[in-house]
């Protein structure tokens, strides 16, 4: 058995660990999860990562020490992308009216969905790339595509009213929409009725797909090995909850970082079109991700935020108009 059968061991073991401790601690905490707590529980969990990077890079054998780098990578990517989804995962909560004591619950959920289907994109992806070469060049036209799509872009916008997924929930189960629990179902009169909580589990969910299809590319531009890209990617949705909470408090310090994440995705588009051609070393693609997040947030804390900008594109639709017409 070789070194990487092990470190699966432990990834597995740390995982379960990690995860269950952050689902203990939010789910039996009493009201709003403070921005200085969130933030703390979220260094906890990028210092595991980072830790278990560290791991890769000192137990592996010589000739694999640049998994250590694909890692890191890897994990800066997916988990840059997580903060751009937790706005939408904000946005969503707002827009449905969901309590902030019933949030952690619905995300629970959101994150054991997520992790599921990272798992199942990542090794159809890897999959894909040995049976068929030619699929990492259309990947990496996919990345380009998203990448201009994102920075065109000029706020979040998401349409609930015609989400497939939620139309289809609707069709299959009756929605009680008077009922303010985080419960996905509940009984009433001898029947089974659907949740407003239910809905927005659906729409968080059909909304991190969208998510998943963008930044699984972007992981397998950085290694085609399914243990670095699917470690990479977990590690990046730990704590996901802590850091939703944090985010909460500190929006404006991400302003930016949609075009910092549209320039990287870019960046790694045409990394992935060039590389029959031109070898970008992993390293080098780790300083620019790094120097383009940190430019991005920099740029951020500098440059004053417009007073009468609206980050949430309420102004038009208030949120109850909006989840009336989405449960209608």
């Amino acid at each position: 058995m070789n070194i990487e059968f092990y470190f699966w061991i432990a990834f597995i073991a740390l995982f379960i660990i990690v995860f269950t401790v952050d689902m203990y601690v939010t789910d039996h905490r009493k009201g709003k999860i403070k921005v200085k707590t969130a933030l703390i529980w979220s260094g906890i969990w990028v210092t595991t990562a980072l830790l278990f990077g560290l791991a890769i890079y000192l137990f592996f054998p010589p000739d694999e020490k640049h998994k250590a780098f694909e890692f890191l990578t890897g994990y800066i990517i997916e988990y840059s992308l997580s903060v751009d989804n937790l706005f939408v995962f904000i946005l969503i909560f707002t827009m449905m009216g969901i309590q902030e004591i019933h949030q952690p619950r619905i995300l629970k959920w959101g994150i054991l969905g997520a992790i599921v289907l990272r798992i199942a994109f990542i090794i159809a992806g890897v999959e894909l790339i040995k049976k068929f070469s030619f699929m990492f060049y259309i990947l990496g036209g996919v990345l380009i595509f998203t990448a201009i799509k994102m920075f065109l872009s000029k706020e979040e916008k998401i349409h609930p009213d015609h989400n497939i997924f939620v139309k289809l929930a609707k069709r299959i189960f009756k929605v009680k929409t008077d009922v303010g629990t985080d419960h996905f179902f509940v009984k009433h009169d001898h029947h089974i009725y659907a949740t407003v909580a239910f809905i927005t589990l659906v729409l968080v969910e059909s909304t991190d797909l969208v998510f998943a299809i963008d930044s699984i590319p972007a992981v397998l531009a950085i290694t085609r090995d399914s243990f670095i890209a699917i470690t990479s990617n977990l590690f990046a949705i730990l704590g996901l909850r802590s850091l939703f909470f944090a985010l909460s408090g500190i929006l404006n310090l991400f302003r930016y970082l949609k075009y910092g994440i549209s320039f990287i995705l870019f960046f790694i588009g045409v990394k992935m079109l060039i590389s029959g051609w031109v070898h970008i070393p992993v390293e080098y693609s780790l300083l620019v991700i790094l120097g383009t997040l940190l430019v991005s947030i920099l740029a951020s804390v500098i440059i004053k935020e417009e007073e009468e900008k609206d980050h949430h594109a309420f102004h038009e639709h208030p949120p109850k108009q909006i989840r009336d017409k989405i449960l209608e």
